[in-house]
């Protein structure tokens, strides 16, 4: 049977026209089950209506035509209860509803099954006989099988359909597209689809006569990328803070000879060309980072991809002489590809530049961050579109909501520019106000730190608001080397970012790898990472790395006196106990190789990162051996939940405002509070408005977020009492659903007249 399935889904889904699709797919069910119908239902929710699309039985001509209300007959009552329906004799069922234009009097056994996707009715299939009988289990278990197979790409079909010029007035007609809201804000402007023509993916390999001219013509393309990255770094808007410029940081260190050049001269060397060499230790690189589960880490794929695209391109057009041309924007515009990455937004016209649609990507990539320091809306994973069918449409983009609405109505359309003008009037109240002090109306002063680990450069620079960096992450120069880095090495690093801010505190987070984030020198092979050999655990089982690392810190802050150290996914007083002893060796070394120099080395501060639940329970014990703690609020809701954020099946359950997650938050600092440790938030939620607002609360005084977040929450702080925030926060902690905490959020801002600062969610 599943042999069966896969071909008919496959058989439906080259077919690029959903009702040719369907038809095709009624003629295969009934040839294979050798039932005398079959026929296909699309719910029309509009005219609260099932709609006869595809029938192989049935009378042809009555497609289109037969509308059976939601509430009407067996095809009604399928959809009702949201599952199997076999009967024996259909005509003699209380539901049965007679449609003359159908043609069904000779059938009286009924099979229906839901087509659903993501909760949602699509339709129904049913399978008739003319024979009274009750369909065998196999059937009804093939139908119920195919039914679930065929929900997503029906979805899909329909969008590609709608958004396609294949209608009688060859017009597109009003289409949502779904995808995850990766930059704020809204924007209106013709999609334009990126169009890279040279895509290594696409090259095929291929072995060269003469390695040295392939060296050369490798290293040409070299330098004339990093003259291009440098150009586009430069050419970014000055009002973009540095550490989201640093972003091209990355680039650098992948275009540096002891890099990628290292890999890829060595391939030559074995026979290949410069690009077949390039693929091989690009598409390597890439996988490593595809397989991980952070999300941050996944992200850095697209960035070496679209690297190693460019370098291709330089060898082609420097060496081989190729020419490469690109259609450039002439009009406001909504950018559209596969995988938008950061130098694309570089190089974008500004003037045109009005949003952002990635096919694939999420709101860590360096797109979206980027999107987010510019002010660019971005709408990231819209998964059901190619950017083909975006081109030279009007987009109405939305990126609180992470909707596009593509080919509007003229009504919805005129909405959408009103809210827009009141986005304005509200960005530039922001704008004002952007440099006055993080304090509520009542007095309640708060601290914002940054979140860190983009490069190795002023991590600080341009970021007037902060006051210190609460999460720098160590993980990037291990993660791109083929060798664990030495101590000097690592030392040069972080005293770079120790230097960047040396009135203002570091915390740095030592070694966060693991099962989910391998280290490519260091693999490791587990069937779940989420709860494997990850962070703190394997630090403590490698004392060597855990020690070279923390010496590296110490020694990176002699003279200095804002290095904190954090120690990530801390599960017991034991682990903490152990970390501080390695620490403790570590400062004493340190202290006796600078005897009789003139330096001085003061102890860090010494932390532990919530995020896993079985901490909750511990934070009595845990005060007394740490001088801080900082909650990871993104893995501490995918535990308390059980939800793998990155699972698209599930991911819609990964809420951090759902009420057990805020409650969880409400205890940390009640606890932390009455043992006098400090505690920060350092996870996404600390840097959303409505997350910021319920955490001020929550009495919450320290939060951590990425850069582009700063200005906004400061403002809002600024403009809400500590009152007003408790009052909301009760109301959020007895709701049921983090969708009732979203609609008491909004209520609150629209209530201040502060609506335009989240318009769908929080």
């Amino acid at each position: 049977m599943l042999t069966t399935l896969k071909r008919i889904v496959q058989e439906m889904i080259q077919i690029p026209v959903l009702d040719e699709a369907l038809f095709r797919l009624t003629t295969r069910v009934k040839q294979t089950t050798s039932v005398d119908s079959c026929s296909i239902y699309l719910a029309d929710y509009d005219n609260q209506e099932f709609v006869l699309k595809a029938t192989d039985g049935l009378a042809r001509e009555s497609v289109e035509l037969v509308r059976i209300g939601f509430s009407e007959g067996l095809i009604g009552l399928v959809g009702q209860r949201e599952e199997p329906l076999n009967i024996e004799n259909a005509p003699g069922h209380p539901r049965f509803k007679h449609y003359p234009e159908v043609k069904e009097e000779n059938y009286l056994a009924f099979l229906g099954t839901p087509i659903i996707h993501q909760r949602r009715v699509l339709g129904v299939i049913t399978m008739q006989q003319g024979e009274m009988r009750r369909f065998s289990e196999d059937e009804e278990a093939f139908l119920v099988t195919l039914a679930a197979q065929v929900a997503l790409e029906i979805t899909n079909a329909d969008i590609r359909g709608a958004l396609s010029n294949t209608s009688v007035d060859a017009s597109p007609r009003q289409k949502n597209v779904r995808g995850v809201a990766g930059s704020p804000g809204l924007a209106v402007g013709k999609g334009f689809a990126f169009d890279a023509k040279i895509d290594l993916r696409n090259w095929v390999a291929r072995k060269a006569r003469g390695d040295i001219d392939e060296i050369n013509a490798y290293r040409t393309g070299v330098e004339a990328t990093r003259k291009e990255v440098d150009n586009l770094s430069k050419g970014l808007d000055e009002g973009i803070p540095e550490d989201v410029k640093s972003i091209f940081q990355l680039y650098h260190h992948l275009l540096d000879a002891n890099s990628l050049g290292r890999e890829v001269e060595a391939k030559i060397h074995q026979g290949w060309d410069a690009a077949s060499s390039l693929k091989m230790v690009v598409e390597d690189y890439a996988a490593r980072f595809q397989n991980m589960e952070d999300p941050y880490m996944q992200e850095r794929a697209i960035d070496i991809i679209d690297l190693s695209n460019r370098i291709l391109t330089n060898i082609l057009i420097t060496v081989k002489g190729q020419k490469v041309e690109r259609k450039t924007p002439q009009e406001d515009s909504i950018l559209i590809a596969d995988e938008v990455s950061a130098s694309m937004l570089a190089e974008f016209p500004a003037q045109y530049l009005k949003g952002i649609v990635s096919v694939r990507g999420s709101n860590n990539s360096h797109a979206a961050i980027l999107a987010r320091a510019m002010g660019v809306p971005a709408v990231m994973g819209c998964q059901n579109v190619s950017p083909g069918l975006l081109d030279e449409k009007e987009i109405l983009l939305d990126g609180y909501a992470g909707e596009v609405i593509v080919a509007p109505a003229p009504s919805i359309r005129s909405e959408f520019l009103q809210l827009i003008q009141e986005e304005q009037v509200l960005a530039e109240r922001i704008a004002e106000e952007a440099d006055r002090p993080s304090e509520s109306p009542d007095g309640w002063k708060m601290s914002l730190y940054v979140n860190a680990g983009l490069s190795t450069e002023t991590e600080m620079a341009g970021n007037s608001l902060s006051v210190g960096i609460g999460l720098y992450r160590t993980e990037i120069p291990f993660m791109l080397r083929e060798r664990f880095p030495s101590e000097q090495e690592q030392v040069v690093l972080y005293r770079q970012i120790l230097e960047s801010a040396p009135n203002l505190p570091i915390t740095m987070r030592t070694l966060d790898v693991g099962g989910d984030k391998p280290l490519p020198y260091f693999p490791i092979s587990e069937e779940n990472p989420f709860l494997g050999w990850r962070g703190i655990r394997l630090t403590l089982d490698h004392p060597e790395i855990f020690l070279v690392q923390v010496r590296a810190m110490l020694r990176a802050s002699l003279g200095l006196n804002n290095l904190q150290i954090m120690l990530p996914m801390i599960t017991s007083v034991s682990e903490v106990k152990e970390a501080n002893r390695l620490i403790d060796q570590a400062f004493y070394e340190i202290g006796d190789e600078i005897k009789g120099q003139q330096l001085v080395l003061n102890r860090p501060q010494i932390g532990i990162m919530l995020e896993v639940p079985s901490v909750l329970y511990q934070l009595p014990q845990l005060a007394k051996h740490v001088d801080f703690f900082s909650v990871g609020s993104n893995d501490l809701t995918q535990y308390l939940l059980a939800v793998d954020r990155n699972n698209s099946r599930v991911a819609n359950l990964y809420n951090c405002y759902h009420p057990a997650v805020l409650s969880a938050l409400y205890d940390i600092v009640k606890q932390a509070d009455n043992y006098k440790v400090p505690v920060t938030v350092c996870g996404e939620i600390a840097g959303e408005p409505g997350g910021a607002i319920l955490l001020m609360g929550m009495g919450y005084r320290k939060l951590s977020m990425n850069a582009y977040n700063l200005r906004k929450v400061n403002w809002l702080i600024r403009n809400v009492s500590l009152k007003e925030s408790k009052r909301l926060l009760s109301c959020a902690l007895t709701a049921t659903s983090h969708e009732q905490v979203f609609q008491h959020i909004n209520e609150f801002l629209e209530q201040k007249g502060l609506g335009g600062l989240i318009r769908a969610g929080a």
